[in-house]
């Protein structure tokens, strides 16, 4: 088991980069063990040479990794590694694969339309819409076929399965982006601004940490605490999205700026304005801290990277 308890690193807000220098430095060690967990998981001989040069395209060599770290951090934060009942990893995989999937698919131009990702071109403009929905697919199909491999247990693999089934279906990534494109009613306001990001963007991060601390054996009270944690840094995690997708630079945020507000798309900065939404994210992310403190110490690192994600717009 890769130690995956990086050293408290202090916030760099001079970098331009999104979330900054500190920022990647807390989540290498992470990134770097996911990212090579993807590769072997991505290594299947089965899948035609095209089909798997695409894949990789969208998973591997970019991205922070945030989501599969949440579920590798919340482990930590719950359990030592020689007592948890399952290896997060396989967990921080299938996350990972949802949530490339889900940006393949949100790029299309029957989405989002978009031409950028991770500094790089959209997997649809690279190879095609026809193999990028081919891709979003397989990366789906794949995350599943992981927790059904890689946990041994049946019972925590299909626990596992339900927690991800969840955020990534129809009452979660899926409900919020037909909610995003207009295509389903939302309560007008904040409340219904919440009810889209919930499941866009929060859901994912809800179901990484829920299913790290499930993985480490997380009783009732931790996996609460760990759920409300989970479910304000997420949004915190889109508020601060929109901040940056209002005032950053496509080098800053690796994709267009902009996109949103051009597209008519209901957000954070639109409904409230700029300081409103940066006092919001404030909000959240002291919530996201408050909700640790039953843990302790072994939720260090979960703070930390929350509060630097906090501060991504700076």
């Amino acid at each position: 088991m890769i130690a995956l308890k990086p050293a408290r690193a202090q916030s760099d807000r001079r970098s331009g980069s999104r979330g900054g220098d500190a920022l990647c430095a807390l989540l290498r060690p992470a990134a770097e063990a996911v990212e090579a967990a993807l590769g072997r998981w991505l290594s299947d001989p089965l899948i035609p040479t095209a089909l798997a040069e695409a894949m990789r395209y969208a998973s591997l060599n970019g991205g922070k990794r945030i989501r599969p770290a949440l579920v590798l951090f919340s482990a930590d934060a719950v359990a030592d590694a020689a007592d948890r009942p399952a290896d997060p990893m396989p967990a921080a995989v299938a996350v990972e694969l949802v949530h490339c999937y889900s940006l393949v698919h949100d790029d299309l131009p029957a989405m989002d339309d978009d031409a950028l990702r991770r500094g790089r071109p959209t997997c649809h403009v690279r190879y095609g819409e026809a193999m990028a929905i081919l891709v979003g697919d397989a990366l789906l199909t794949r995350a599943f076929e992981v927790l059904a491999r890689g946990v041994a247990e049946a019972p925590l693999s299909a626990r596992l399965t339900g927690e991800l089934a969840a955020a990534a279906g129809p009452a979660g990534i899926i409900a919020g982006q037909a909610a995003d494109m207009g295509l389903c009613d939302v309560p007008d306001g904040p409340e219904g601004l919440r009810s889209i990001h919930a499941r866009k963007t929060g859901a994912l991060i809800r179901a990484a940490v829920r299913m790290g601390a499930i993985c480490a054996g997380a009783g009732e009270e931790a996996l609460a605490a760990l759920t409300a944690f989970g479910e304000a840094a997420g949004l915190a995690f889109q508020v601060t999205d929109d901040l940056l997708d209002a005032t950053a630079s496509a080098k800053i945020l690796g994709k267009t700026p902009g996109k949103d507000a051009e597209a008519g798309k209901r957000n954070y900065v639109a409904a409230l304005g700029i300081e409103p939404t940066r006092r919001l994210a404030a909000d959240l992310n002291a919530r996201a801290a408050a909700a640790l403190e039953i843990l302790g110490p072994p939720a260090d690192t979960l703070r930390h990277l929350a509060a630097l994600l906090s501060e991504r717009d700076r």
